[in-house]
């Protein structure tokens, strides 16, 4: 059903009917009622464009997510999921984008094209110039990870610090004092992405409380990588006997590493970390970690998008979750590690 047949029997023009959707010129109440007595009798219901048009809005969320390039992590894929099925929800559109590399004019039409009504930005930099062109341009955004500064902004986050900063509490309680944290990408460092420096910094402060000796690794986010990570590791720090880890796609390779090197977990190597919790259950034994909540952090963002579309003279508001650590089997007492052995053995 559509506007031409909504006329003929209401026995207006077509321009008469798309008047009384959107209003945007006046129509005689009885006109308008009669209008209206077809499209409830026919069921018709207005397209979404009749609707924005009506509303000054596209009614559609863009949502700015990693280069196509780059494999998405589960965390980012359930921050994806999420955004969607809540926009949904709140009867709004996502328009995905990507940024970065060679994607810059997917973000510029995003920003520039009046194609959303505002964006949700994901995997935020410490200094993140996507954020500050979007406050340039005056587009309501949020975003999921926080920069540096960033007091004056809409967002949700991970205390990555507090929570990494717990694994390592967790994992002194237990009598560890030679520990590990397993990291993201040396380039994802080296850009000032957000999680991997706070991360860093909770483990560095825990550990020195503790008075444990630390090493850091990066790690790139597949198995291969998280194999050979966990293979130089315990080469070149024999005495380590726990790690902590925030790079969840390495974890697979993490796993086949430690068996390689004959370790039982949690007999003789303690795992830890901050992860999806499908990763962490997928683990084996299943993995003591702090579950991201995906789910509520991607809602969440679109509820604080919305809200600053509802009332732009509202005060930024923001979140930072950091849920309890879930202890499962992969942590245990420090063993009494052997020297591994040497070519004079």
């Amino acid at each position: 059903m559509n506007i031409g047949e909504i006329a003929r029997r209401a026995g207006v023009s077509r321009s008469t009917v798309s008047y009384s959707l959107t209003g945007n010129r006046p129509v005689s109440e009885e006109t308008r009622r009669r209008i209206q007595a077809v499209i409830d009798e026919l069921g018709y219901r207005p397209n979404a464009s009749a609707r924005a048009l009506k509303e000054g809005r596209t009614r559609t969320l863009g949502l700015v997510i990693p280069p196509a390039s780059q494999r998405l992590t589960d965390m980012q894929l359930g921050f994806v999921a999420s955004v969607v099925e809540a926009a949904a929800h709140a009867d709004f559109d996502v328009l995905l984008s990507p940024s970065g590399g060679d994607h810059e004019r997917s973000f510029e039409r995003i920003v520039t094209g009046r194609r959303v009504d505002g964006v949700i930005l994901m995997e935020i930099r410490l200094e993140d110039d996507r954020v500050t062109r979007l406050q340039h341009t005056g587009l309501p955004f949020v975003t999921i990870g926080r920069t540096g500064n960033s007091q004056d902004m809409w967002w949700v986050d991970v205390d990555y610090a507090a929570l990494v900063s717990r694994c390592v509490h967790h994992l002194a309680d237990l009598g560890h004092r030679h520990v590990a944290l397993v990291n993201r990408s040396a380039e994802l460092v080296a850009a000032g992405y957000g999680p991997s420096h706070r991360a860093l910094a909770g483990f560095i402060e825990a550990a020195a409380e503790r008075n444990l000796a630390t090493v850091d690794v990066c790690c790139a986010d597949d198995t291969p990588a998280g194999e050979s990570c966990v293979e130089r590791l315990l080469a070149d720090h024999p005495k380590v006997t726990a790690l902590v880890t925030i790079n969840e796609a390495a974890l697979p390779g993490i796993q086949r590493g430690l068996e390689r090197a004959g370790l039982l977990v949690p007999r003789d190597f303690s795992v830890t970390g901050v992860a999806a919790r499908h990763w962490a259950e997928d683990f084996r034994p299943p993995m003591t970690a702090a579950d991201i909540p995906t789910h509520d952090m991607g809602a969440h963002a679109v509820e604080l998008l919305l809200e600053r579309l509802a009332t732009p003279e509202a005060h930024p508001r923001h979140t930072l979750h950091a849920p309890p650590i879930s202890l499962r089997n992969t942590t245990g007492p420090a063993p009494a590690r052997q020297p591994l052995p040497t070519s004079e053995d």
